[in-house]
């Protein structure tokens, strides 16, 4: 960034901040900056959101996913997270907790800056002014009294489904030419990837098979162009009031499949079961780190006396659970790591009878339906040689399995 820029920003930043009264702190104090922004000329409030889009910008250069600012934790530094590590970006100018507030603030919507007093926090999708097609996951939040934010670029381009390196009997599973209803999960920690496996069958299926694909998210990150497809990307608090609003309207907009961006509590959990029972196919996200713990924690999510109705309704409509794992590779890049559980008989019996333990074993020996463990396919990632016996072990879900399969 140029010198004078940031000279020209800060001069601003000063001018509209010098006045701000000290005992203000967190609510009180972000009402007080909204309230500076209502009144800034249109040309400041462009000029603050061009300076911070140039911190964007530059994540290509830096090959950078993540981006940190604001609050008490970044300690006034701009943070980038490159190849799966998190520091400090070492050209960072320093900036007071009411720059950053004021700068964080004026990248959203009057609607949002509502929402975030409401809340304390908000999702938001984020397109740069100069290039629309440069998209970022934000999520603005408080943080001892000041806001912090992470944005998360969204890549355009979509890994093709043959990368996924699924086995034929679970490629069928996702796909609609095949099979026209069911549940299918993408699990994962944070920064798993599952937005983008997700984004990679929903496009195989937009490419594959005429129909009408609804998705929900908050927010929306990667637009997928019909192919043979209408796709609509309904954006929570956006296009759409809430996560159950989006699922039940879906259901009288005739859609073959039905994207849910996260099964985030029980109420959305039951609204995903019941358009899956009324016959669509259904793809959604947990933060899970297994295929098991999946299952455990939808019905888990639920009031103790619907379990048993949810684990039979679970047990009906399940057809695939894939569970992943970025890890990271010998040459210092990351790779994927998943395991992968069908819907089999005996799978659903397991769920139905609250046999959950004898997944494992399932996993284990279900290689002809394309199923394995993750400590399976971290075993095939050493033998390999793409990654460490080390890795292996750091990221297996069953650390005394891997160290067997790794003898």
């Amino acid at each position: 960034m140029e010198a004078v820029a940031t000279q020209t920003v800060k001069s601003a930043l000063d001018r509209y901040l010098s006045d701000v009264p000290e005992e203000l702190n967190n609510i009180d104090l972000a009402q007080y900056l909204i309230n500076i922004l209502f009144e800034m000329p249109s040309e400041d409030r462009k000029m603050f959101r061009k300076y911070l889009e140039t911190f964007l910008k530059q994540m290509d250069q830096l090959e950078a996913s993540d981006i940190d600012l604001g609050g008490e934790g970044c300690q006034g530094k701009i943070w980038y997270r490159i190849h799966g590590v998190k520091r400090p970006w070492q050209h960072s100018e320093d900036y007071s907790f009411n720059e950053t507030n004021l700068l964080l603030l004026n990248l959203m919507s009057d609607d949002q800056m509502e929402n975030l007093i409401v809340k304390r926090s908000i999702d938001f999708s984020f397109s740069l002014l100069s290039d629309r097609h440069r998209r970022f996951r934000g999520t603005i939040y408080f943080d001892m009294d000041n806001l912090a934010m992470n944005m998360r670029q969204i890549s355009n381009e979509i890994r093709p489904f043959k990368d996924l390196n699924l086995h034929p009997e679970v490629a069928r599973h996702l796909s609609l030419k095949y099979l026209k209803y069911g549940l299918t999960l993408v699990t994962g920690i944070t920064g798993s990837g599952k937005s983008t496996t997700l984004d990679t069958i929903i496009d195989a299926n937009n490419r594959s098979v005429r129909g009408h694909i609804v998705i929900v998210a908050s927010p929306i990150e990667l637009i997928h162009k019909p192919q043979k497809c209408i796709i609509r990307h309904r954006e929570v608090g956006r296009d759409v009031a809430t996560f159950r609003d989006g699922i039940v309207q879906a259901m009288r907009q005739d859609p073959d499949i039905v994207v849910i961006g996260e099964l985030r509590d029980d109420v959305a959990i039951r609204n995903a079961l019941e358009v899956t029972d009324s016959g669509h196919k259904v793809f959604s996200t947990l933060h899970t780190a297994s295929a098991m713990e999946s299952v455990d924690r939808i019905i888990g999510e639920t009031p103790l006396n619907e379990q048993e109705r949810v684990r039979n309704r679970l047990a009906d409509v399940l057809t695939c659970v894939i569970s992943q794992k970025l890890v990271n590779t010998r040459e210092g890049n990351r790779v994927l790591a998943k395991e992968v559980l069908v819907a089999t008989p005996p799978v659903r019996a397991a769920i139905r009878n609250n046999n959950i333990a004898e997944i494992y074993q399932m996993l284990n020996e279900g290689g002809q339906h394309g199923m394995h463990t993750m400590e399976q396919d971290l075993t095939r990632l050493v033998k390999q040689r793409i990654i460490t016996p080390d890795e292996a072990v750091n990221q297996a879900n069953n650390k005394t399995r891997i160290k067997q399969l790794l003898r």
